[in-house]
Order: structure tokens, then C-alpha cells, then sequence
């Protein structure tokens, strides 16, 4: 055990990235994007990870976490999310707590994959080569030339044959405008590429049906969060009176939760996102649930924290390209993946653990912790 390499420290940086226009979809709105990096080294060997999420994260990971995982050997990345998983029992693990969890977790992982001189996807093992990947933005807030602009720019520029726009306005309130603007992203992209909505909760349940059939003489094909996923019962009741694929799962926090969807038969596609449910590790183990229902996962958001993860597994649908995130991965680091064509290849340059160095001089203005 004593060559076995430790992990001999964890630190914590925060960057604030405005967004390019005011953003929205069903239920909130904001301007910027905060990302939460975690750096994990070992000798002289530094893996990264992040979370999406409010900078009091990073204090959650130094006072929480660091010391429950500093001196544990660097291999052991489950036995390090076990012991976060237990270190934050009384601060509650659903929300920021697991959000700190994953970017460690994630960081851990690049870390061993760093140190073992192998691209992260192959030493987790691949179950495919290429990752496909979905255009995502289309906020409410975008005029009809942005919103046509955005989807050109990925159907047509990038080849990317799969898009989604936000709905659900104003908690519902512009069911209308929603439809105008779902028959303008056709319009747009034409009848090739597949077009998603994403009403982030903010229709009722007899709405996303009525919804739901206007939404199909367009050809949509997915439905996301047409209610709450808090609301399980009533998603898996429009799940069973729609044509269309309904999806949800984003605000998992811990495996149970996907346990609970996955049984209530709620989705027809589960989502998981790495940088929220504790991390690649748990990651991981929702998308294995999922395929023991014979259900798909998608990875929600973060595309350049998923990827690899999202390579080696078997039931994987698709990736998350959402607009913000791509801006953000793109400025804050090298190393980043080319969408075109539709999907992306994790681990072809042969770089190292995810790949990724983060760019220092590109992100020091937008370090704000």
C-alpha cells in the first residue's frame, strides 16, 4: 500500500462567466454562470473536475471534503465518494453538498487516469467510440433571428442532427408563443434533424398533454420535465398518453432518486448529470439502473465532464451541447472536443484523464474565488 500514490491535496477556484444575451427558459432566468473548478494532486500530478453551482460550493469542498479525502490512495475514487457521501450526512447530501461531491469525484477520477498515463474513457473501458451530442438553447428569451441563428449554426454549420429549444414561458403562461416559436425551430432546421423541447417543469399535467399534441405535428420527438420531476406520478401519467419520448432526471442528486423514476416508470429516456449526482462514479452506477429497465441515459449539461463517462456505457442516447456550458468549457479550458458531424470521440488525441488543462491566462478575469 505505501507506493500506491496519494492524493496530497485538493483546492478550489471559482469562475463567474457572464452569459452573451439574457437568458431564460419555463421557470427561471439568468445572466451569468458561475463554475465551481476542484484540482486534485498527487506528487507532481494534478487531475480537474467542476460543478455548475453557487460559489459558497468550493467552501463546502474545503471544509467538508479535502480532509476526508487528502492521504487516501489516489486509485480508490469509490471508496473516496463513499466517505464524502458519509462526511456530509448532517450538512444533507442532496443539493450542494453532491454538487461538491462531483466536481472532487470528477477530479479524482482524472487524477488516477492522469497518473496511469491513459485517456479517462480508456480506463474506465469503452462501450462505443463516437458520443452523440444535441444543439441545446433556444431560450425564451431569444428573439425569432437568435433562435433561428443558434439552430442553423448547429444543424447546419456543425452538422449536429438533433436540437433543443426551451418552452414552457412564464411557468405556461405563453403556451402560444411556445408553439410559434417550437414551428420556427422546424422551420429552421428543416425535417431532417430531430427537434427536443425542454419545458423545465413549467406546464401543468393536463397542459403538457394538450401541449403534447401540437408539439407532435412538428415532429418532436422529446418532451423534457413537460411537469416537475418532483411529481412522478403525474409525469409517468403523461409518459403514457403521449407520442413523444418523455425525459427528466437532471435534479437527481443520489442513486435512490433515479431509483425512484426509473420504478414509477416515468421516463422513456433517463437524464443524469455527472457534475450534480456525486459524480462519475454515481454517474456511472444511474446509468446501469437505467439498463437493467432497458431504459437509455443522457448526460445532462457539462459535455466535457460527461464524455468519457459517457463512452463507456452501453445505453447511452445522447450528450447534452448546451450553449452555455460549450462557452464556458471553451474559454476556461484547452482541450476541448469538436461537435461536428454530430458527436464527439473522447479520449482520440490520446491526452490524458479528460483531457483538459485549464487555460489560465484566458480564465483569470473570470476568476471571482
Amino acid at each position: 500500500m505505501s507506493d500506491r500514490p496519494a492524493v496530497d491535496a485538493i483546492g478550489t477556484a471559482v469562475y463567474t462567466v457572464p452569459t452573451d444575451a439574457p437568458e431564460a427558459d419555463g421557470t427561471l432566468a439568468w445572466d451569468k454562470t458561475t463554475l465551481v473548478l476542484v484540482t486534485a494532486r498527487s506528487g507532481t500530478t494534478t487531475g480537474l473536475g467542476y460543478t455548475y453551482a453557487p460559489a459558497v460550493t468550493a467552501h463546502l469542498v474545503r471544509e467538508l471534503l479535502a480532509g476526508t479525502v487528502t492521504g487516501l490512495p489516489a486509485y480508490d475514487v469509490p471508496r473516496a465518494n463513499e466517505l464524502m457521501s458519509r462526511a456530509v450526512r448532517n450538512a444533507g447530501l442532496p443539493g450542494l453538498a453532491a454538487q461538491a461531491i462531483a466536481a472532487v469525484d470528477i477530479a479524482l477520477w482524472d487524477l488516477k487516469a492522469r497518473l496511469l498515463g491513459l485517456p479517462l474513457v480508456h480506463l474506465l473501458g469503452a462501450a462505443r467510440t463516437d458520443v452523440p451530442v444535441y444543439g441545446s438553447g433556444g431560450f425564451t428569451t431569444y428573439d425569432a433571428g437568435r433562435q433561428e441563428r443558434q439552430l442553423r449554426g448547429w444543424a447546419e454549420d456543425q452538422g449536429i442532427p438533433r436540437v433543443k429549444i426551451k418552452i414552457g414561458e412564464s411557468w405556461g403562461t405563453r403556451q402560444d408563443r411556445d408553439l410559434e416559436r417550437v414551428a420556427r425551430a422546424r422551420a429552421a432546421i428543416g425535417d431532417a434533424a430531430e427537434l427536443y423541447v425542454d419545458a423545465n417543469g413549467g406546464y401543468t399535467g393536463g397542459q403538457a398533454v394538450r401541449v403534447a399534441g401540437a408539439l407532435a405535428d412538428q415532429g418532436v420527438t422529446w418532451f423534457e420535465e413537460p411537469v416537475s420531476s418532483d411529481h412522478l406520478t403525474v409525469l409517468a401519467g403523461i409518459r403514457d398518453r403521449i407520442p413523444l419520448d418523455v425525459a427528466a432526471g437532471e435534479y437527481g442528486y443520489t442513486l435512490p432518486y433515479f431509483e425512484h423514476m426509473l420504478a414509477a416508470g416515468a421516463v422513456d429516456c433517463l437524464q443524469a448529470d455527472v457534475t450534480r449526482c456525486g459524480g462519475i462514479t454515481v454517474w456511472l452506477r444511474a446509468a446501469g439502473l437505467a439498463h437493467a429497465r432497458g431504459t437509455d441515459i443522457s448526460g445532462h449539461c457539462a459535455p466535457h465532464a460527461h464524455a468519457h463517462a459517457a463512452a463507456a456505457v452501453p445505453n447511452l442516447r445522447h450528450l447534452e451541447w448546451f450553449h452555455d456550458h460549450v462557452r464556458i468549457e471553451h474559454l476556461l479550458f484547452d482541450g476541448v472536443l469538436d461537435p461536428a458531424g454530430g458527436s464527439v470521440t473522447p479520449g482520440a488525441d490520446g491526452a490524458p484523464g479528460l483531457g483538459l488543462t485549464l487555460a489560465e491566462e484566458r480564465a483569470a478575469p473570470y476568476r471571482t474565488g
